[in-house]
């Protein structure tokens, strides 16, 4: 499992134009589910993203964590993470996870955060969509689990 979080002051997801999901401030993380990947690692990823110190304290130091802050977190699936470009100029996707397992985890990658208390939005799964963010810093980190 890969997940891109990007800090910021607020983000939203549409689909055809209507917007699906929407947060203030928080973490946008971008999901790529991957073969093999397990209920533990959602739970794992989650617990990462949320305790992840990549907020401001009062001095300007990264000391605080999405639950330290009580942020938000819009998920939004994105299986070109696992994307294979090691050969020619066509990526690969056969890391991706089959689209009905990678819904069921992504979905399970959501419950966890709410679990811990996260308001959190999500996009809809497979459709395309658009993404609109403030990136807040910029910060952008890759989790891997």
């Amino acid at each position: 499992m890969k997940a891109v979080l990007q800090r910021v002051s607020e983000a939203q997801v549409q689909v055809e134009k209507e917007v699906v999901g929407s947060i203030q401030k928080g973490l946008l993380i971008l999901l790529g589910v991957k073969k093999g990947d397990t209920e533990e690692c959602c739970q794992q990823l989650a617990e990462r993203a949320a305790r992840l110190r990549i907020f401001e304290d009062d001095a300007g130091k990264f000391n605080l964590s999405l639950l330290d802050i009580k942020g938000e977190a819009l998920v939004v699936s994105q299986f070109t993470l696992l994307a294979d470009t090691s050969r020619g100029r066509r990526p690969s996707f056969t890391d991706a996870e089959e689209p009905g397992r990678a819904k069921e985890l992504y979905e399970k990658f959501i419950s966890a955060l709410k679990n811990l208390g996260i308001k959190t939005g999500g996009g809809v799964f497979g459709a395309r969509m658009n993404v609109i963010l403030n990136n807040n810093g910029p910060v952008t980190i890759i989790l891997e689990e």
